[in-house]
Order: structure tokens, then C-alpha cells, then sequence
């Protein structure tokens, strides 16, 4: 999956594409907050995707890549990620992980959040509200002077403190002109471990966090990704790049949280 084994630092006019890119992933998720509700199909949300992507100017940076038949990558509950969009209503209490590409000039755009569906338990509101810390914890060490051990350090040690597992299967990512780049991004480690961090590293940085075990399965669609023991999964994903030797996240939750905010 991912590409050569050297990193590909990225010029400031890169960088610049890049956002534009993370953008309209970012504007994209805005629309599926406006309509995400009970009731509503994942097919329906991948349809209107696809839809507002091209009218951006920009392909789905996901459909037909490794195979991939949606724009949207959807996953309910106990899916971690990678869930194929189906025709199966959301349900009250559900918790939905819409995760979102985009190809614009060349570059990828690629991040995610979790949705909560009605009435969620106070424990998987928990759960998402420490996922979401997780992100930002990373961010925040992402900086000229660490490595990207320190990046998954901190996301383990926020995770763990609160009992969850973090998995480690799966992980975040470099980003530019291919989805999957180098370094790879886990979302634990040792500090001071891995490569050193430094100026125009593009990366997608993704904590996946399970309510159990950090064991996951992969289903018979070699797709879909449910946690081992069946509990709730979250994720959380931002596109970041260092910027005068530190973090500036390039997508944006604010159209995701304004849509939410309205009803």
C-alpha cells in the first residue's frame, strides 16, 4: 500500500495544493453532517459525495483506488474502518466513521470523523470525545525536532490512560501525490523512535481507538474492519503539514461542527 520507503517533503506551493485538496474533504464532510441522521443510508451519503466532490473540480480520491468501489469509506459501530457503504439505515445510538478522499491537481485530500446518530451512550460519547483528544495530542507533536514515535507515544499514552485499546493493525500516513506515502504514522510507540520530523512533511494522522481490544478482524469482503471483541470503534483523521518547523492542519472539522450546531 504505501509507496517507496522515502519521505517526499513538499514545497510551500505544494502544501498550498494540498490544503485546497484537504479542503474539499473538509467541506464534503460538511455536507454529510447536514444530513446524517436516523434513517439515512450510507449508499445515499456516498451518492452525494461523489456528487460534490466533482462539482469542486476534483475526483473521489478513494473510488477505484486497491479496488475501491465508493467515494465514502463508512463504518457503523463495531467497524473500525474501511466499511463499504450499504443500504442499511442508520439507527439511534449509532456511531458512524465517514471517511473522505479527494484527488484535486495532482494531491491527495484524505480525513475523517465520527458522527454520532441520535441518542449515543454516555460511555461512547466518552469514547469519541478521547479519540478526537488523541488527534489533537498528535498534532501537536508534530513538529521539527520530534519523531513520528513521539506522535504515536502520546496518542497510546491518552488512549490507555482511559482504558481503550488503540490498534495497531492500521495506521495514519504520509499524503501528497499518492494516498499512502512514507512515513507511516502509527498511533503508538516509543518517543524519540522512528524518522526525524521536518519541514514540509505532509502527513494524515488517524487514530482509530476501541472501546476493547486493540484486536481487529477484517470480514469476508476484505474491506471492512470490526474490532475483535464486537465493541465500538472511533476515528478521527486531520491532514497536517510542518509549516516553519511546526504542525498547521491543513483540513478543517469547522464545516462539520457548524452543520452539526445547526440542528
Amino acid at each position: 500500500m504505501f509507496n517507496a520507503n522515502k519521505i517526499i517533503y513538499k514545497t510551500p506551493e505544494e502544501i498550498e495544493i494540498m490544503r485546497e485538496a484537504a479542503l474539499i474533504v473538509s467541506r464534503t464532510l460538511g455536507k454529510v453532517a447536514e444530513v446524517i441522521k436516523e434513517g439515512v443510508t450510507p449508499r445515499f451519503l456516498d451518492e452525494m459525495a461523489e456528487e460534490y466532490i466533482i462539482s469542486q473540480g476534483a475526483k473521489p480520491g478513494f473510488k477505484g483506488l486497491y479496488g475501491c468501489p465508493s467515494t465514502l469509506l463508512i463504518s457503523v459501530n463495531d467497524m473500525v474502518v474501511h466499511g463499504l457503504p450499504t443500504d442499511r439505515p442508520f439507527e439511534n445510538g449509532d456511531i458512524v466513521s465517514v471517511d473522505c478522499g479527494s484527488f484535486y491537481k495532482g494531491y491527495y485530500g484524505d480525513h475523517a470523523y465520527t458522527f454520532e446518530i441520535g441518542e449515543v451512550a454516555p460511555e461512547i460519547k466518552k469514547l469519541l470525545q478521547v479519540t478526537k483528544e488523541c488527534l489533537q495530542i498528535g498534532i501537536e507533536q508534530t513538529r521539527v525536532g520530534n519523531r513520528i514515535g513521539d506522535i504515536g507515544f502520546h496518542i497510546q499514552q491518552h488512549a490507555e490512560k482511559h482504558g481503550y485499546g488503540v490498534v495497531r493493525d492500521l495506521v495514519g500516513h504520509g499524503l501528497g501525490k499518492t494516498l499512502h506515502e512514507e512515513p507511516q504514522v502509527p498511533n503508538y510507540g516509543r518517543r524519540g523512535q522512528g524518522k526525524k520530523i521536518q519541514e514540509g512533511l505532509t502527513i494524515a494522522i488517524e487514530p482509530m481507538i476501541n472501546m476493547g481490544t486493540d484486536a481487529v478482524v477484517t470480514a469476508d469482503d476484505n474491506w471492512t474492519i470490526y474490532t475483535a471483541d464486537n465493541q465500538p470503534s472511533a476515528h478521527f483523521e486531520h491532514n497536517v503539514a510542518v509549516v516553519n518547523g511546526k504542525p498547521e492542519v491543513l483540513s478543517t472539522f469547522q464545516y462539520i461542527e457548524e452543520a452539526l450546531a445547526k440542528k
